[in-house]
């Protein structure tokens, strides 16, 4: 089976490659697992080098990096060159702060002396989007390095350039052979690797439905999973808050990666009072955006990351008309070759009818209209996701309180929800559990084996 690159700006196949066979899986399979034996020895110290070493390579390689990025999968190059940069400050984040983040915990036994030690599990597999194909990466593979575990990553299908890509970086870091391998395979595989007890666990970012499997696979064989999956993020907007700017912070919120993020602003919940004045100012903020190729700095609107998800998307926004939903602005297809699709402003949507509960991956906003802080923080809960939440309130204290009764991993008060190497990420519900990124990331992966050290006639 081949694997194919696929530039959404053309719909032009860029490049194939053949899947890997069963004999070249289970040559990786046991580098990693040779190569295990000796990294969980490595001094912190050298863990730490390597990944120094990756973040530099990730800077100084920018710009051609940032350009793949962008032909495989579509995303505006300006974002594409933030998310290397982001993706470097995760590895040198890990760099700088594992082995803190390891040191032994002591504890307070009634006799003698204990700690808890954090170390390595063994080989552990990443399962990564297409989305962010560094990103997602370096916020699995940064933290179990520095561990000392390996990593096996099985990239999306249609990035495999970038999968390449990473490994190569590895490569020219100085990382030995089985430390950091890329499984150029789909998504059939995962169940066997799960099967092999030389992998000792996975985490997956994507889909519910992959989710759910790969859970079931890893639970099946009783091995450590963490999930970040699907999200519906609100955006809610008080009557209080700036509206000028939570315009401004909708539509970033809303547009990043043309809109293609698990933590995007999809649902803008904005209580009465302000709903007009909001509405008018976020629809001509979405309106006439240069739409064109992606490597232009200057284009604001570009494809979707395939000819598939711009029909998926076309389809959802049908079905959400046809229950009800009134179109302020797009709606349709770009008609233009590429897998292009209108910035677009749905409202009315009615709380409880079957779209409202999809998660759209595409340049749609939706509006909500509620009545009162209490009917917002309802529908904000009415969702089967739990990523993250962004509130908009002049008045912090309120926005702290309100977050409290929101059920999400994460929310943000005046911003839309988003990452930093220092901040947890993760959900809850049907959006996965675990966390990665901050001192929570590195802690997923790890056997915190308790030491305890007794005087011989110490009692039980």
């Amino acid at each position: 089976m081949t694997i194919a690159t696929i530039n959404p700006f053309n719909n032009q196949t860029l490049k194939s490659f053949i899947e890997m066979t069963a004999p070249s899986i289970e040559t990786a399979l046991a580098a990693a697992s040779a190569e295990f034996k000796q990294w969980c020895r490595t001094p912190y110290s050298e863990r730490a080098d390597v990944l120094r070493q990756v973040a530099k390579l990730l800077r100084s390689q920018s710009k051609e990096l940032s350009i793949l990025i962008t032909t495989e999968m579509g995303k505006l190059v300006a974002e594409s060159e933030g998310e290397i940069e982001l993706s470097a400050a995760i590895f040198e984040y890990y760099a700088e702060n594992g082995q803190r983040f390891l040191a032994d915990t002591p504890l307070t036994p009634q006799h003698g002396d204990a700690m808890i030690r954090q170390g390595p599990l063994g080989v552990i597999l990443g399962v990564q989007p297409w989305n962010f194909p560094f990103y997602q990466v370096a916020r699995f593979a940064a933290p179990n390095i520095m561990i000392g575990n390996v990593v096996l990553i099985k990239h999306a299908s249609n990035v495999p350039q970038c999968a390449e890509a990473i490994e190569a970086i590895f490569h020219q870091a100085g990382a030995p052979r089985g430390l950091y391998t890329n499984l150029q395979i789909t998504g059939s595989h995962i169940s066997a690797i799960l099967d092999d007890p030389r992998v000792k666990g996975a985490s997956l970012t994507g889909s519910e439905e992959a989710g759910k499997s790969l859970a079931a696979a890893a639970g099946k064989n009783g091995k450590k999973s963490v999930l970040e999956l699907g999200g519906s993020d609100a955006f809610i907007v008080l009557e209080d808050a700036d509206i000028d700017k939570a315009v401004e912070w909708a539509y970033v919120g809303r547009m990043n990666n043309t809109g293609q993020c698990c933590v995007a602003s999809k649902r803008l919940i904005v209580v009465e009072a302000v709903a007009t004045e909001f509405t008018k100012k976020f629809v001509a903020r979405m309106s006439n955006l240069k739409v064109g190729d992606p490597l232009d700095k200057t284009t604001q609107l570009g494809p979707l990351s395939s000819e598939e998800a711009a029909v998926n998307l076309g389809k959802q926004v049908d079905r959400a008309v046809a229950s009800g939903a009134k179109v302020l602005l797009g709606g349709k297809r770009i008609d233009r070759k590429g897998a292009f699709f209108d910035a677009t402003v749905l409202a009315e949507i009615k709380p409880g009818s079957p779209i409202s509960y999809e998660e759209m991956f595409g340049p749609v906003a939706v509006i909500y209209r509620v009545k009162d802080e209490a009917e917002a923080v309802a529908l904000a809960n009415d969702s089967p996701f739990g990523l993250g939440c962004s509130i908009f309130t002049r008045d912090i204290a309120r926005g702290k309180r309100i977050a409290d009764l929101i059920d999400t991993g994460m929310v943000f008060i005046n911003h839309p929800t988003w990452t930093a190497p220092e901040l947890p990420f993760g959900g809850v519900k049907g959006s996965g559990y675990g966390r990665e990124l901050s001192a929570l990331g590195i802690e997923e992966f790890v056997n915190r084996k308790l030491i305890r050290v007794s005087a011989l006639d110490d009692p039980m």
